[in-house]
């Protein structure tokens, strides 16, 4: 009897775990989004950028990096930026950014594509090379 209301409170805690990582690194659709090449400090790649915000304590951040560098390292047109989110809390907080949430801008600036958390290698090279 006793043990019953624990089952049900793990079975729970193990479902939400579950959505939560089959949701953490999905790319979605993002809105149109403009950021300028004066905000970022770099010009646009030929075909994408990859936006990222960091922070030095992020662990989340510096695997996203990593995996994101080699996955652009070959492609032609595709650059990858990496902005100190600390230094640059206006922007921030105007992309409305709440984790690391790498972002994919077309050649004019706009986003397109935004991961939730790190994202996935395989999706991340499928959005790539739909454009």
């Amino acid at each position: 009897d006793s043990l019953l209301p624990l089952l049900l409170l793990l079975s729970i805690t193990s479902i939400a775990g579950f959505i939560y990582r089959a949701k953490k690194g999905v790319i979605k659709k993002a809105k149109r989004l403009k950021i300028s090449e004066k905000e970022i400090g770099s010009s646009y790649g030929d075909r994408l950028t990859i936006l990222q915000f960091s922070t030095t304590f992020c662990s989340e951040c510096r695997s996203a990096k990593a995996m994101v560098k080699s996955v652009v390292a070959d492609m032609k047109g595709v650059s990858y930026l990496e902005i100190d989110a600390e230094s640059n809390l206006d922007l921030v907080r105007r992309v409305d950014l709440d984790q690391p949430q790498p972002q994919l801008l077309d050649s004019k600036g706009f986003e397109i594509a935004r991961a939730k958390g790190a994202p996935k290698r395989d999706q991340l090279v499928k959005v790539i090379q739909a454009f």
